[in-house]
């Protein structure tokens, strides 16, 4: 199963230790991580999963693979920018949105577009109309959205 790991490219300590959890408990187990491949919540998931030993792609905006994070197994340059971010959905069978700014939110877009389910952590909340938009699966642990992540997913 690929799951994607998405989230700001700074955060503070908490949102970093949530999104190591998150990557730790991808690898294992035995899903492949993917993120943008950056610093933030992107680079603390990948050190997660990589520490325990499972396997890290990270889709990068720019041309070249200067500038990923040491904890990428796999550096994709897409030559995109932003754009990448509907790579990454696409690339995804879930999506794990940690914390965030307007990038993750439009990660967010693209997957739920795409028919991805997205699990959020401590992140966006959509409604349209005063309605909320049952889109975001919350969860509060990184336990809970792995296990989300597998019950909605049946484990591919």
């Amino acid at each position: 199963m690929y799951i994607a790991v998405i989230g700001a490219g700074q955060c503070d300590q908490e949102t970093a230790e949530v999104a190591y959890e998150v990557g730790r408990l991808i690898a294992l187990k035995r899903a492949i991580l993917v993120c943008g491949g950056l610093g933030g919540v992107m680079n603390a998931a990948a050190q997660g999963a990589r520490e325990t030993g499972g396997l890290t792609v990270g889709i990068l905006p720019s041309e070249t693979r200067t500038g990923a994070s040491k904890f990428i197994d796999v550096a994709i340059p897409s030559g995109l920018g932003e754009a990448r971010n509907a790579l990454i959905a696409r690339a995804a069978d879930v999506v794990i949105a940690i914390g965030g700014g307007y990038g993750t939110l439009s990660e967010i877009g693209l997957a739920l577009k795409m028919g991805k389910p997205v699990i959020g952590l401590g992140t966006w909340e959509i409604s349209q109309r005063g309605q909320r938009d049952p889109g975001i699966i919350v969860a509060e642990t990184a336990q809970t959205a792995i296990e989300k992540a597998f019950q909605l997913t049946s484990g591919i």
